[in-house]
């Protein structure tokens, strides 16, 4: 790994052996063209990122080619620069750019077209140049075979810098001294003044290579590894070394590079390292650690043992003390006195805010055995359980076994807490938890028919007047005689939780077999709100320095919090703190782009923010990354595809997008990202995805294909139309020859008999006998009468309504037969079709008019007048009979027909406007008026209607 550079666009660059990579966090990619313009060699030994944009590559075989999204520029011999190799580039603030080769150095002024090589002239050597560096103070460095040269701001020649020897490697320390490398990998502090005495710099100590991070922390790069020093004079420590041995991806560490994230990045011979400050600091110890255990001291201190040092410390915020106390801490209680208990195989120990120790000795049965869990209650007696199983109380000398809390629980003690009423609270790892009074005398016990379901319950921590509880599954809140489980987002279990803490400022912590968890106030004040609210939470792991997980078992709490606000976290291998009000964020947000847009296994070019898929695609996959390297693990993304996605797609870890069965359109993919402290970028990055559609697929084939549905329904459908109407007409014209055979004889006979019995009724004296009776027989047989004309009417109405003048006429000629009157038929306009419905009723009413004044008026003379004209469609019927009295109308149906008011209804009923006027001795007149958008058919539905009709 020769060089490291970050462009202002996020991306990493390495320049290898083999070739130039960019790196976005996660991956590596071997590139031969940038910003989409082609390299000129893959034998890359100059890189840096250009201050404004893009990046300046430098080829071992001669020239440089600034590199930027659209454009690009190359420097050679022709543009001033020396034939030679490249070996170091220096973009700086101003826009100039310095190239050191191996035929000397050049300057490329701020928006010059040309360089200037500069030798001999301003005091510099013409052969093998290797390193440049500006100062903050504007000082030009040049480290060269022949020595290193200054050039302070306003001079014009260069000046050899002591000692006066091969200087290659050049880099300012935060308080501007300058340190330098000789060939033989040595360092010194360069000076700019010869020696006092003339006496011989030494150098300081040894080294390939050397930066400064941005916390002015000293980076040392050797054959075997990396070292940091600290201070300006650059004090080294053993344990301050890392190697391959410790982890290094290989030896001859011989690039560095700070990216703008904070994290170091250490190229050697056979990879790249990343270093990055973690979020917990580790607690040191001479020796490393075994089960630790940790307790909270008096006076602001926190007590801290374990098996493998053997001893156990009071940790203050100046200093660490060991105090007169043996074994491993495995339980411990801080009094609200400020005394702390803790216990360990060696008995129970309590230390007064006075500094003084006392221990007493455990139960002569539970030697051997650990403590598990203590308590001292609002009487003063302390309470201790052990691994063993016995439960034990002390109040002053001797033990006593507390075996009511036992045998009430039939289980071990793992936790004990104290409520805010004095209660006492005893966990089990049968699921179970015991509530005594505050003499200890058990109460209540909470258990699965309770709603527990913690398995084990490793922790029970008092907040007010609510408990929390904690066990192998979960996290339980017991508030208000009721049990809740805390879920976070994503349906997070919080599972192996055995220290948990909530903050004054109503923060949540917990640490459990899956790390650390932070739920924030706000979210859970949600919760506690809203029970059903899944609150978002950050989790702290292996990511952020966290070794091991925490004990399921003991020693407990495996989280505390000193009085100063720092958590101490233990595992069973190490114990570390954290600030939580100085917790290292990251405030940068990660730039988001698509990578590759494919389908069916091709990749399709993307031009102006376009992708064109072929036609007949119906697969898609969307490749895309953020430019995050602190942490790219976390980095959250969030996609959609407008007129697919009805929501924003939240991706578990992975960087593409897949959909199938996709319909031809145009399509927006869009893709924001976040980094791992949930900073969104501002801009989204999107691409327009146009699916063509195959000829099959677009509007005209399928209006072509129902051109010819429709075509291929009507060549069958007009024969078929032509067959169905001859059919209904000759049905038709049977019908009315069987009207008319039957109106011709059996009506016209039957008419003559109720003629020629009439007669004979008129002439028989009213008292004669059976004159009654011939009277009920006419009835009967004039309504047999009317029933039949009836039938044989129905019978011949025409199966299209534009006859309805001749039907309605004929049915009145008809009726001359009844009486002895004359009928006379008119029609005005040309008859329209009208509606079937609307034909039915009109025929009806005009029927049952024109019968009515036939048989009940006694009239000479009936007209029939029907008029079509462009507004309405009139009917009227008129006689010259008797006429007849409005109390008339409510005894029509007993005359064999439905009435007056059976018009009226039936006008009514189709929007019609009927009149009757009658006077007596002078006719009656019917007047029905209806609307044309009521009445006629218009042409779209006669065209339906004769559809559907046949």
């Amino acid at each position: 790994m020769l060089k490291i550079t970050q462009t202002t666009d996020g991306w990493m660059w390495v320049a290898t052996a083999t070739g130039l990579f960019r790196f976005d966090g996660m991956r590596f990619e071997r590139v031969d063209s940038v910003y989409g313009e082609r390299l000129d060699s893959s034998n890359v030994i100059g890189l840096v990122a250009d201050p404004r944009e893009g990046v300046w590559v430098g080829y071992r075989l001669g020239g440089v080619t600034l590199l930027r999204p659209g454009s690009s520029r190359k420097f050679g011999e022709a543009e001033g620069l020396p034939v030679g190799g490249v070996i170091h580039i220096e973009a700086v603030a101003d826009g100039s750019v310095w190239v050191g080769t191996r035929d000397g150095v050049a300057w490329l002024a701020p928006g010059a077209n040309r360089f200037k090589v500069l030798g001999n002239e301003v005091g510099l050597p013409e052969k093998f140049v290797y390193q440049i560096l500006i100062a903050k103070d504007g000082t030009q460095w040049i480290g060269s075979l022949q020595g290193l040269f200054f050039r302070k701001p306003g001079q014009q020649r260069f000046t050899q810098a002591w000692p006066r020897v091969q200087l290659l490697a050049i880099v300012e320390a935060p308080d501007g001294t300058i340190w330098a490398r000789d060939s033989k990998y040595r360092y010194f502090k360069v000076q700019t003044t010869a020696p006092a005495g003339g006496r011989i710099l030494a150098p300081d100590f040894p080294g390939m290579g050397m930066r400064f991070g941005t916390d002015g922390t000293m980076w040392v790069l050797h054959p075997d590894g990396v070292e940091r020093r600290f201070g300006s004079a650059g004090i080294g420590y053993p344990h301050q070394r890392l190697t391959q041995a410790a982890g290094m991806s290989g030896p001859q560490a011989q690039s560095f590079f700070e990216d703008r994230e904070g994290d170091i990045w250490i190229g050697t011979a056979t990879g790249i390292d990343r270093l990055r400050r973690n979020r917990l600091t580790p607690v040191v110890f001479d020796k490393p650690l075994e089960e630790p255990g940790i307790a909270l001291g008096p006076r602001g201190s926190v007590l801290i043992g374990d098996r493998a040092n053997g001893a156990i410390y009071r940790q203050t915020d100046r200093q660490r003390d060991r105090i007169r106390a043996e074994g491993s801490i495995t339980a411990s209680y801080r009094a609200p006195d400020d005394t702390a208990f803790f216990g360990t195989d060696h008995g129970i120990y309590e230390l007064g805010r006075d500094g003084r120790l006392s221990v007493t000795p455990a139960p002569e049965e539970t030697r051997g055995f650990y403590p598990q869990a203590m308590i001292r209650d609002g009487n003063g007696i302390l309470w201790v359980s052990y691994s063993s199983g016995p439960l034990y109380r002390l109040a002053g000398a001797p033990w006593t076994r507390a075996d009511e809390v036992a045998n009430h629980a039939r289980a071990l003690t793992l936790a004990i807490a104290s409520d805010n009423k004095g209660a006492l609270w005893f966990a089990h790892p049968n699921n179970a938890v015991t509530i005594t009074d505050s003499r200890g005398r058990p109460m209540r016990r909470l258990d699965t028919a309770a709603g527990l379901d913690l398995g084990p319950v490793l922790q029970i921590v008092p907040d007010q007047d609510v408990m929390w509880l904690s066990g192998e599954r979960g996290v339980m809140l017991h508030r208000e005689g009721r049990i809740v489980a805390l879920r976070g987002r994503g349906k997070e279990s919080f599972r192996g939780v055995s220290g948990l803490v909530r903050t004054p400022e109503g923060d949540l912590w917990m640490h459990g077999a899956d790390g650390v968890f932070h739920i924030v106030a706000a979210e859970l004040t949600e919760w506690l709100r809203r029970p059903d609210y899944l609150p978002s939470f950050e989790r702290f792991d292996a990511q952020d320095g966290l070794v091991g997980h925490a004990m399921q078992m003991r020693p407990i709490p495996s989280l505390v919090r000193a009085d100063d606000g720092t958590l101490w976290f233990i595992t069973s291998s190490a114990a570390f703190t954290l600030d939580p009000g100085n917790i290292p964020r990251n405030r940068i947000a990660p730039p988001v782009l698509i990578r590759s847009v494919s389908s069916a296994g091709s990749k399709v070019p993307v031009n102006a923010g376009v992708a064109r898929l072929q036609e007949g695609a119906t697969d898609l996959h969307i490749e895309f990354t953020a430019l995050s390297l602190k942490m790219p693990e976390r980095t959250r993304f969030r996609y959609r595809l407008t007129g697919v996605d009805p929501d924003w797609q939240e991706p578990n870890e992975r960087r593409e997008a897949f959909y199938t069965n996709v319909k031809p359109g145009t399509y927006r993919f869009e893709v924001g990202a976040a980094n791992e402290d949930n900073v969104w970028h501002p801009d989204l990055a999107a691409v327009e995805i146009r699916l063509p559609p195959t000829f099959v697929q677009t509007v005209w084939f399928k209006l072509l294909l129902a051109t010819f549905a429709v075509l291929l329904l009507y060549g069958g459908h007009v024969p078929r139309l032509r067959v169905v109407t001859q059919q209904i007409q000759g049905r038709l014209a049977e019908r009315s020859r069987i009207a008319r055979s039957l109106h011709d004889t059996l009506l016209q006979s039957v008419q003559g008999l109720i003629l020629a019995f009439g007669s004979h009724y008129h002439t028989m004296p009213r008292e004669a006998a059976g004159r009654e009776r011939l009277q009920n027989a006419l009835k009967l047989a004039e309504q047999l009468l009317v029933e039949g004309r009836n039938e044989i009417m129905d019978l011949r109405v025409p199966a299209t309504s534009s006859t309805l003048f001749d039907v309605l006429s004929e049915f009145g000629h008809t009726l001359t037969a009844m009486g002895s009157h004359t009928f006379k038929p008119r029609l005005t306009g040309t008859p329209r079709p009208l509606k079937a419905g609307i034909y039915e009723d009109i025929y009806a009413i005009g029927r049952e008019a024109l019968f009515n004044a036939a048989r009940y008026a006694e009239a000479d003379l009936i007209t029939l007048q029907v008029d079509y004209t462009r507004q309405e469609f009139h009917l009227t019927v008129r006689d010259n009979g008797r006429g007849f009295s409005r109390n008339r109308t409510a005894d029509d149906r007993e005359e064999g027909h439905w009435g007056i008011q059976g018009i009226l209804e039936r006008a009514k009923l189709i929007g019609a406007d009927l009149h009757v006027t009658s006077e007596t001795d002078r006719g009656t007149t019917i007047s029905l008026r209806i609307n044309k958008v009521l009445a006629y058919e218009t042409r779209a539905t006669v065209r339906q209607g004769r559809h559907e009709h046949a």
